[in-house]
C-alpha cells in the first residue's frame, strides 16, 4: 500500500542535508524555465501585434483591378481590356454568394488639396458606401465618416488620413473647415483614427483621403473603378467568392472565368493564412530555443539525482535489506526531483510575469519596429506549455535515478565505498 506521507517525511529528511544543491538545482531550472516564458511570450506578442496589423486593412477582403485578357473566350480574342464601373457594384453583391460587402474606388493619385497657402498633391478615393466598414475606417473623436445622404445627394465631404490631416493643418483641428481639392470647396467632416496598418495598395490610408463615389464622379467624370474591393462573408469563403465575381464579369465583359489576368487580384485571405504560418513557425523555433534552455536544466536535476542516488546507496541498501518496498525508494527521489522542478519552475514564472509586466508599462514613443513587433504578453497556452514542458522534464530527471535506485543489491552495497 502507498504511504505518501512517510514518503513525504523521506524528502524533507534528505533535502535538509543536501540544501546547497537544492538551491543550485532550483536556480537551474528557474533560469530556464525565465528563458522558455520569455521567448513564448516575445512570440505571442509579436503574433498578436502582427495579426491586428493585418486587421488595419480589413478581414476577408480581395482587391480587384482592371486587367487584361490572355485567353480567348467566344470567339472573342485575347488581349482585350477589361474595365469595371461603378454599376458593377450593385451586380457583383446581388448576384455573388457568400459576399458580405462589396465596394468600387476611384482613385485621383495626386489631386491639388489646398488649405490657405499649402498645397499637398495628395491621393483622393471616390468610395461606395461600405468602405468605412470594409477598411477599418474609423473616424477619430469629433468627426464622422461618409455617410448615406453624402453620397446620395453628391456632397463634396472629405474624410483625411491622419497624417495628411497633419500635413495640412499641424496642430489644428479640421473637421469643419473647408479643403480645396483640385480648387473645388470641400467640407472636412473627420479624421481617420490611429491604428496599425500591415500591407496597402497604393499607400498607407493615414496618407490618402476619402470622398463620396457619386461626388468624386461629378467632379472628375470617370465612370470606371480604380479597383472593386469584395468582403466574403467568411475566409473558407473567399475562392467561391473570387470564383463568382469572375463568372459575373465575365459573362457582361466576355471574358473566360478562368483568366485570372482579366481582373487581377490580391486576395488578402491567402497572405493572412502565409503570415500565420510563418508566426506559428516562428512560436515554435522560440518555444524549442526556449524548452532546449530548460531541458539544461533538467539535465542538472537528473545529474543531481544521480548523486544522491549514488551517495545513499548504502543506506538504501540497508533499507531493502531490512524490507523496505522499491516504491519506498522511489517515491521521495521522484517527489524530490518533482519539487525542485516545480519550485524552479514558479520562480521562474514570477520573474518571468514581473519583467513581461516592466515590459508592458515602457513606453514605445514612435519606434515603429516595436509598434509592429509588439511587447511580449503571457497567455494561458504559454503558462500550459511551460507547466507541460516541466512536468516532463522534472518526471523524467527523477525517475531514472530513482528506478536505478529501487534495483539495488542489498549485499552488493555492503560492500561500497
Amino acid at each position: 500500500m502507498l504511504r505518501p506521507w512517510l514518503i513525504f517525511q523521506l524528502f524533507l529528511r534528505s533535502s535538509r542535508v543536501q540544501k546547497k544543491r537544492a538551491f543550485l538545482t532550483i536556480a537551474a531550472i528557474a533560469w530556464g524555465s525565465l528563458s522558455l516564458v520569455l521567448l513564448l511570450a516575445f512570440g505571442e506578442g509579436m503574433k498578436r501585434q502582427l495579426t491586428l496589423a493585418q486587421a488595419g486593412l480589413g478581414r476577408n477582403l480581395a482587391i480587384m483591378w482592371p486587367g487584361e485578357t490572355t485567353l480567348p473566350w467566344e470567339g472573342m480574342p485575347a488581349g482585350r481590356p477589361i474595365r469595371p464601373r461603378l454599376e458593377d457594384v450593385e451586380l457583383v453583391a446581388a448576384r455573388v454568394e457568400n459576399v458580405s460587402a462589396v465596394t468600387g474606388e476611384m482613385t485621383n493619385y495626386r489631386a491639388p488639396l489646398t488649405n490657405g497657402r499649402k498645397t499637398i498633391n495628395g491621393r483622393v478615393t471616390g468610395v461606395s458606401l461600405a468602405y468605412g466598414e470594409m477598411r477599418n475606417h474609423i473616424a477619430a473623436s469629433g468627426g464622422r465618416f461618409l455617410n448615406i445622404l453624402d453620397d446620395k445627394l453628391r456632397r463634396r465631404v472629405i474624410f483625411l488620413g491622419w497624417t495628411l490631416a497633419e500635413d495640412l493643418y499641424g496642430e489644428e483641428d479640421p473637421v469643419g473647415r473647408t479643403l480645396l481639392v483640385d480648387n473645388t470647396p470641400y467640407t472636412v467632416v473627420g479624421v481617420l483614427e490611429e491604428k496599425l496598418q500591415m500591407g496597402s495598395y497604393g499607400s498607407p490610408d493615414e496618407d490618402h483621403a476619402v470622398v463620396p463615389i457619386t461626388t468624386f464622379k461629378a467632379q472628375w467624370g470617370r465612370e470606371r473603378l480604380t479597383n472593386l474591393v469584395v468582403q466574403a462573408d467568411r475566409a473558407e469563403s473567399m475562392p467561391t467568392v473570387l470564383r463568382g465575381v469572375r463568372e459575373v464579369l465575365g459573362a457582361k465583359y466576355g471574358f473566360d472565368p478562368e483568366d485570372e489576368r482579366a481582373l487581377p487580384t490580391w486576395d488578402t485571405v491567402e497572405g493572412a493564412a502565409i503570415m500565420g504560418n510563418m508566426l506559428l513557425g516562428i512560436q515554435l523555433f522560440l518555444g524549442i530555443i526556449g524548452a532546449l534552455t530548460l531541458f539544461v536544466g533538467g539535465i542538472g536535476v537528473a545529474n543531481i539525482m544521480y548523486a544522491v542516488v549514488k551517495e545513499r546507496t548504502k543506506e538504501i541498501g540497508v533499507k531493502m535489506a531490512l524490507g523496505a518496498r522499491s516504491r519506498w525508494v522511489t517515491g521521495p527521489l521522484v517527489l524530490e526531483g518533482l519539487t525542485y522542478t516545480l519550485l524552479g519552475g514558479v520562480l521562474g514564472l514570477i520573474m518571468a510575469t514581473g519583467l513581461v509586466t516592466v515590459l508592458e508599462m515602457l513606453p514605445t514613443g514612435d519606434n515603429e519596429a516595436i509598434e509592429f513587433l509588439g511587447k511580449p504578453t503571457l497567455s494561458l497556452p504559454i503558462a500550459i506549455a511551460t507547466a507541460a514542458i516541466l512536468g516532463l522534464i522534472g518526471l523524467v530527471a527523477a525517475y531514472f535515478p530513482a528506478r536505478r535506485a529501487s534495483l539495488v543489491d542489498p549485499a552488493e552495497t555492503l560492500r561500497y565505498e
